[in-house]
Formats: structure tokens, sequence, C-alpha cells
């Protein structure tokens, strides 16, 4: 994963013409992941109640905490907590050992809160409050549907009526690392280039937002894996919270926040999987 992500930073001037190609690698992994899983054990908990309210009620609070300071900063850090769970998180659950189960139903519940909320959210906040509320439901939970939900309901089909074909799949465990190594070289590509197209005008509030998220994002992992662990739950606590979809992040922040914000987001991309890298390695140096 470090290597992808090397890879993508030194040749990301190439690689941005190949990023397009991400939504179907995100899609196919998580159709192999959701196709090992046991839907009957999908089950809300306590966990997932007090995760979503960091979520929603934490993106809140820290946009109030900070708007005095600089609006900039305070919409890129209010993203980063706002966000949904990412769509690949799932993925990397599983390569961590935890409950895929137990994630995916937050997962489902962080999503259908971000399409109704965000939209909400943003009619107050940022820089293009005249969207109204269902452009912004629609837009929303497009993008959410086709990556998260088709997927998993291409799965449940196929586990109920040819669970033959779902058994062969199974025996593919690590396919979903290498597309998900591939995807993450295209993301960081996709994020490189972003950021070096900002100019060097906008420098000091990009290395300040780079800063922030870097703690927010610490912050989340850490409190998502503490609640977790309270719950017998505390790799899909942590993921859960600490792991977000920065590519929805990143197009509501241009979309309805000041652009500059969506530096935010980007910067998210690598300390994310700089910490998922790190658990990665851990857990395949203990195996």
């Amino acid at each position: 994963m470090p290597i992808a992500m090397t890879i993508g930073i030194v040749f990301y001037s190439w690689l941005n013409q190949f990023t397009y190609f991400t939504p179907y690698l995100i899609f196919t992994m998580l159709f192999l992941t959701y196709s090992k899983m046991n839907f009957k054990k999908i089950r809300l908990s306590g966990m997932h109640y007090l995760l979503i309210s960091i979520q929603i009620f934490g993106s809140v609070l820290a946009y109030l905490a900070l708007r005095p300071f600089n609006e900039i900063l305070a919409q890129g850090v209010m993203i980063c907590v706002l966000a949904p769970t990412a769509t690949a998180a799932p993925v990397l659950t599983s390569m961590l050992g935890g409950n895929v189960e137990s994630l995916t139903a937050y997962s489902l519940l962080s999503n259908l809160t971000i399409i109704v909320g965000a939209p909400l959210l943003f009619s107050f906040v940022g820089e293009y409050q005249q969207v109204s509320f269902w452009a912004s439901f629609l837009s929303i939970a497009k993008q959410v549907v086709l990556l998260l939900f088709v997927p998993l309901l291409m799965a449940f089909l196929l586990q109920v009526f040819t669970p033959k074909v779902t058994d062969k799949i199974g025996k593919y465990p690590s396919l979903s690392f290498y597309l998900w190594g591939i995807a993450l070289t295209l993301v960081t590509a996709r994020t490189a280039n972003f950021i070096a197209a900002q100019g060097s005008d906008s420098y000091f509030i990009e290395i300040l937002l780079a800063i922030a998220i870097l703690i927010v994002c610490v912050l989340q992992f850490y409190f998502g894996r503490k609640i977790g662990r309270k719950y017998d739950d505390t790799i899909a606590g942590g993921q859960g919270l600490g792991q977000k979809n920065t590519i929805l992040a990143i197009w509501m922040s241009q979309m309805y926040l000041n652009p500059l914000a969506s530096v935010g987001p980007g910067a998210y991309v690598l300390w994310q999987n700089a910490i998922n890298s790190y658990q990665v390695w851990r857990k395949r140096k203990t195996l």
C-alpha cells in the first residue's frame, strides 16, 4: 500500500487520466467482499448509533469551533468528519480480520444518513446555498446507490440463487487486496493532481488543512476503535468512523462548499491510507 501511494504521487500527471476506473474497481472489490458475507448477521448495535452521532454532531461542532478562525479550514474539517464510511471499508475490515457484517451495517446507516443529512447541512453552510435540497439529495443518492447498494444487492442475489458461484468467488480472497492497491494508486494520483493544480497562493491554507486533517483522522480512528472495543468490535468501530468515503467528500466539497476545502478530504486520503497500511502490515506480520 505505501508503494501504491508512492507510485500515485510520483506519476500523478500520467496516472490521473486513468482515474475514471476507480469506481469500477471499488464496485468489484465490494462485490467480492459482500459475496463472502453472511447477510443474516447484519444487525445494528449501540456502537453504530454512537458512531453516527459523532459523525453528524461532531461535524457541526467542528465547523462552529473553527469558523471564527478560518472558514475554509472549518469547512474542510467538517466534511472530513461528516463524510460517510468508505465504500471500500468492508474490504479493509476483512483484511484486518474484523466483523464485516457489523461494518457493513454501519456503512449502510452512515451513507443513508448522509443522503438526507448532507443536503440539509449544505443549505446553511457553503458557497452554493441556492442549490435545492432535492437536487443535492438526488446527486448524493446517485453516488451512494451505485457504489454501495448495487454490489450489495448483486452479492445477496448470488448467494440466494447461485451459492456454488459464491463458493468459487471465495477461493480468491487476495483479489480484493490487489484491486485495492490499484484503486489506491489512482486515488492518490487524483489527489496529488488536484493539490498541484491549486497554485502557490493556496499553500498556507493547504498546509494548515493537511495538519488539521491529520489530527482529525487519528482521532476518528482512535475513538472509533475505543467505542468498538466496548462492544467487542474494535476493528469495525475504527474502520467505520476512521475510514471515509473521500471521493464522495471531495465531490461534495467542490460542489457545495468552497472548492479549496476539498484539499481536506484530499489530505485525508493520504493519512487514512497511511494508517490502513500500518494496520495491514501489523496484521500480516502476526500471521
